[in-house]
């Protein structure tokens, strides 16, 4: 264990103004750290260099590489509850609140403070289980998570140990298209709720930064070895520290997975099904750039047909799904390479952390055991039981989840393509079930979002809540077209113009005057004119370049306003053009 000496803190008192700041500046630290403890980025340099490919090649190397190895991923994914206040205090949580304003005793640790647990969160951790098909715990408990950090004003973590709310569950989900496609299941070991820690703040100048990684760079004082330092000892100094505990308190749901993947792929996938999850229950907003979801990914590799594991790494810092596919991939070349060059040995249990600027892992310390945490129950706070009668009515208040949505939509007919984007986003899903309830076909109306709709949101950056389009004007819009009041071109036209100012489609037709033109006789007279207005065109087609059909057919849409029934119209004009001079 190492021993942390600190002198010299300047220690303000509390107040909970704007401006408070918990600061260490001008620190001496003195870390006592064994040899075989030490987990900073220099030790990158003393292992091997790791393999490297280039960007177009990438894939295949890792391939080939990987031909005699089965490699095993489980992730832990820590989920930020969208509750109005903390779990075990009455502070509000705002991503973006100034530093250390949304805090109070029980956030900060102080001596006296009890936590009283929010109710939600319990609700929230069953609708989870639930929907992640896990076995419910009637009676559950809270423990202490023991470990020094100063993002961890108490010196511990409320969380759940041996007793987790839920356990012995699966998820199911559907690997795109453009990845192999095919259906998956990958089983989830446990959830269990606790507290999220704060954040901390580092810079040379005493200006916040938004980083979350806590870093220390300095200079040795002397270049004579203290005894001291003869003795492992390290000093460090000058340094500036900053701690902002809004977040300290806030409500997660810890997820973790079996074992049960294979691939960066599936791993990408399966964080992005869980987003997904928590979004269609409403339990959170799923945002991995502000934090509120968050994976561990631990890997390990063996040669095929090996039963025994390898040594598990753990990556941390992964904030996008395309993240956690490249570190695995990195990661999982690392390890083959060392154990290919006879140095598995160099492979051992420890967390690293993805820079996403060089595209690989780094060292960041040496894995936790179990009893380094030194859990026992927490005595602020009594057992956790709820009812049979509870988690039933919880599992109707349940919404469609995106399994079955994506089944549903199947049997709709929808191509899985079409399946995956519209149950992607639960808005995109329901715009798009509001629009076939108003009589749209569903082929039509998922093109339509598809298309043209996510084209438009995709531009302007909006998302389909955004916009002022409505399900009931989609359906309207896609039957006039049907029905022959307008005319496709005219209908995108229409499309532009509701999902950026609203109103109706009957009102834009009527003002406009785009009422589709399917009088025969009326289209036959602009055809005509157009010909006689084009003889040289006209001759090179009775000539053979048959190719000028489109060119006299976008004459006449240009000379309608785009109003002539292209059916129609290209009847005529063939009639027309192929007629004997």
């Amino acid at each position: 264990m190492a021993s942390l000496l600190c002198r010299g803190i300047q220690a303000p008192l509390l107040n909970y103004a704007a401006s408070t700041l918990f600061r260490r500046n001008r620190t001496t630290f003195y870390c006592a750290v064994h040899a075989s403890k030490t987990g900073t980025a220099k030790q990158e340099t003393q292992q091997p260099s790791p393999i490297k490919f280039s960007p177009h090649r990438r894939n295949k190397a890792l391939y080939d590489i990987l031909k005699d190895f089965e490699v095993i991923i489980g992730i832990e994914t820590h989920v930020q509850l969208s509750t109005l206040t903390k779990a075990f205090c009455g502070c509000p949580y705002n991503y973006g609140s100034q530093p250390n304003t949304t805090i109070c005793p029980v956030c900060v640790g102080l001596p006296g403070a009890l936590p009283v647990l929010n109710a939600k969160v319990i609700e929230s951790a069953v609708k989870i289980g639930l929907a992640l098909n896990c076995k419910l715990s009637l009676k559950s408990k809270f423990d202490r998570k023991q470990y020094f950090y100063p993002d961890l004003p108490k010196g511990y973590q409320i969380s759940q140990f041996d007793i987790p709310i839920a356990q012995g569950g699966y998820l199911d989900l559907d690997i795109p298209l453009e990845f192999g496609g095919g259906h998956k299941r990958f089983g989830i070991t446990r959830v269990h709720m606790e507290e999220d820690a704060g954040k901390l703040l580092h810079s040379g100048n005493g200006s916040y930064s938004q980083e979350i990684t806590f870093s220390i760079s300095a200079s040795p004082p002397t270049p004579t070895p203290t005894p001291h330092q003869q003795k492992g000892i390290c000093l460090f100094s000058d340094i500036n520290l900053q701690v902002d505990l809004n977040r300290a308190g806030v409500p997660l749901l810890e997820i973790v997975s079996e074992p049960d993947m294979r691939t960066g792929i599936e791993a990408a996938e399966y964080v992005a099904e869980l987003q997904r999850l928590v979004r269609y229950l409403g339990v959170g907003n799923g945002n991995m750039q502000e934090g509120s979801l968050r994976c561990d990914v631990n890997i390990s590799v063996r040669p095929i047909g090996q039963l025994q594991f390898g040594t598990k790494v753990e990556i941390k810092n992964l904030n996008s799904f395309s993240s956690v596919n490249r570190a695995i991939d990195y990661e999982v070349s690392r390890q083959v390479q060392l154990i290919s060059e006879g140095q598995g040995a160099e492979i051992v249990q420890e967390t690293r952390l993805w820079e996403e600027g060089s595209q690989k892992t780094i060292t960041m310390r040496k894995k936790e055991g179990l009893s380094d945490y030194r859990y026992f129950p927490e005595p602020d706070l009594p057992e956790v039981n709820i009812t049979e009668d509870y988690i039933d009515r919880l599992r109707g208040s349940l919404p469609e989840l995106p399994e079955m949505k994506r089944r549903r939509y199947e049997e709709m007919g929808l191509s899985m393509q079409d399946v995956l984007f519209l149950a992607n986003d639960v808005n995109v899903a329901g715009f798009f079930d509001a629009t076939v309830a108003n009589g749209a076909e569903v082929k039509l109306a998922a093109n339509w979002i598809m298309g043209d709709i996510a084209a438009y949101m995709k531009n302007e950056k909006l998302s389909i809540t955004d916009i002022k389009l409505t399900p009931d004007q989609l359906a309207e819009l896609i039957a006039s077209i049907q029905g022959g009041t307008i005319s496709g071109k005219i209908g995108k036209e229409i499309l532009s113009a509701l999902m950026a100012k609203g109103g109706t489609v009957k009102a834009m037709i009527e003002e406009k005057d785009l009422v589709q033109i399917t009088d025969p006789s009326e289209i036959e007279m602009m055809v005509e004119k157009i010909l006689l207005d084009n003889p040289t065109q006209l001759e090179q087609y009775r000539g053979g370049k048959t190719k000028l059909q489109g060119y006299f057919a976008g004459q006449v849409m240009k000379a309608s306003k785009g109003k002539a029934n292209p059916g129609l119209l290209n009847k005529i004009l063939l009639e027309k053009l192929n007629a004997k001079s």
